[in-house]
């Protein structure tokens, strides 16, 4: 029989240690430390050594020259759904092992169900730890999905998950979730730090040596970690983030981390009662509740990888009711309008001691392109002085401490973009960009000064 000892591990990091310890070496948490028991290493060499590495029996890698790798052992396979190939850089590639991670309920069960029956020519094998296989198929059948080759498995043993893997076979692995599954040979809780690294390095095993493409779900903790405290991040190729308002229809993918493709890409979905959409045109989107001629409103465009995005912005400048104003920003930082705030006081001479600020980014959308300054800065003079922004203008650009307008990248594609959804005029910094074929008043602006005259009439 294995002997077995008694270690403290601490929740946050999986520091182990022979001793409770009130305050984490590692990581320096308070009161994380919890008694484990675990094979000491004679035991596991005999017997817990042989389940570690049932992974690598299957195949033995080997030592190659880099020119003898055939770059067909690497392609790629779509998923079927259009945002979520454009996220991944063209589809999921074989044997990779990707994490879809985001808060409990914005959908990801949702979106990888949708994953495994776009395909209907592959053979996926779906393991819940969540739900039963009913709930699984009264979900399809809401979302009016099916798969002849879609094999569903309600188990929370990674060693019989693994079993099942060798009978299947199959081209796609989806687990849900991470945090339910465990190793019987570890004494701790599934979800644990532990049991998380642990089965995470098996499946790892399973996707490298058979080339096997999994996709594992994991949430978001109540400290704001992803399927626990960063240890799954540094092992997959792809970290994708599903977020999105519960209470509005859309949801963002978007990409952390990705070794065969861009990072930072978007994907839009909607939400309906049949599952997620594709959004194509996501500038349509955050763009249909638009209304010009309202004192601070203004359009800004975004770059989100190589997509840009057109969205509104809305501020309101208001008479402060307490002795401190208030200064409130939604889906953007505040400290970044703090401080644009502070350039139109010093350079403009606005006084925004005595006001209120609200900032919002319509569609509940959280932005942290440098490109958006510009806009926002125009929203608050707008809202300030009570005067609409003219009708039909896009304004582009980073904003400087000395109040002049910076350049920003992608300045072409913004102002494609721009010209696809309508508007007539432009604002971006000097030089300025000049687009054959593209008809659109693009007027080129150094400085906030220059911005504050031609939009309203000041100065």
């Amino acid at each position: 029989m294995a002997k077995q000892k008694t270690v403290f591990e601490c929740s946050s990091c999986g520091y182990s240690t022979s001793r409770w310890l009130g305050n984490c070496p590692s990581c320096k948490s308070w009161n994380t430390f919890s008694e484990v028991l675990k094979e000491d290493s004679a035991s596991s060499s005999k017997t817990g050594h042989r389940a570690r590495v049932s992974a690598s029996d299957h195949k033995k890698p080997e030592v190659r020259l880099l020119d003898d790798i055939n770059m067909d052992e690497t392609r790629r396979e779509s998923t079927g759904l259009e945002e979520f190939d454009r996220v991944l850089g063209g589809g999921l590639v074989t044997g990779s092992f990707v994490l879809l991670g985001g808060d409990p309920g914005v959908g990801k069960s949702t979106l990888a169900l949708q994953v495994a029956s776009a395909r209907p020519d592959l053979v996926i094998l779906y393991c819940s730890g969540e739900e039963s296989a009913g709930q699984i198929r009264q979900r399809a059948g809401r979302m009016n999905v099916s798969s002849p080759k879609l094999h569903i498995y309600t188990e929370t043993d990674i060693t019989r998950i693994e079993q099942a893997c060798n009978n299947v076979e199959p081209d796609l692995l989806i687990i849900d979730s991470i945090q339910t599954v465990y190793r019987p040979e570890i004494a701790s809780m599934p979800g644990t730090v532990a049991q998380i690294r642990e089965c995470a390095g098996l499946l790892m095993r399973l996707a490298k040596l058979r080339m096997l493409t999994t996709l594992v779900i994991g949430h978001v903790t109540k400290e704001g970690d992803l399927a626990g405290p960063r240890v799954l991040e540094h092992m997959v190729d792809a970290v994708l983030q599903f977020e999105g308002d519960k209470q509005l229809n859309y949801r963002l993918l978007r990409t952390l981390k990705n070794r065969f493709g861009r990072t930072n890409e978007v994907g839009v979905f909607e939400m309906n009662e049949s599952g997620l959409r594709n959004v194509s045109n996501p500038s349509e989107l955050f763009l249909s509740g638009f209304t010009e001629g309202i004192s601070g409103n203004a359009a800004a465009c975004i770059l989100e990888g190589n997509r840009s995005i057109i969205l509104e912005v809305q501020a309101l400048v208001a008479p402060a009711s307490y002795g401190t104003p208030q200064r409130t920003a939604s889906g953007f930082d505040h400290r970044r309008l703090s401080l644009l705030i502070a350039v139109l006081e010093k350079r403009l001479g606005f006084r925004f001691n005595d006001k209120d600020v609200f900032l919002n980014i319509a569609g509940g959308l959280k932005i942290h392109d440098t490109a958006s300054d510009l806009a926002i800065v125009s929203a608050l003079i707008s809202s300030y002085i009570d005067k609409a922004v003219p009708a039909k203008t896009l304004l582009i650009g980073e904003v400087g401490l000395g109040a002049e307008i910076r350049q920003v990248g992608g300045l072409e594609n913004r102002i494609r973009e721009a010209s696809k959804s309508g508007f007539k005029k432009i604002i971006v910094p000097k030089p300025g960009i000049a687009i054959p074929g593209v008809e659109i008043n693009v007027q080129a602006l150094s400085t906030l000064q220059e911005v504050n005259r031609v939009l309203f009439g000041n100065g």
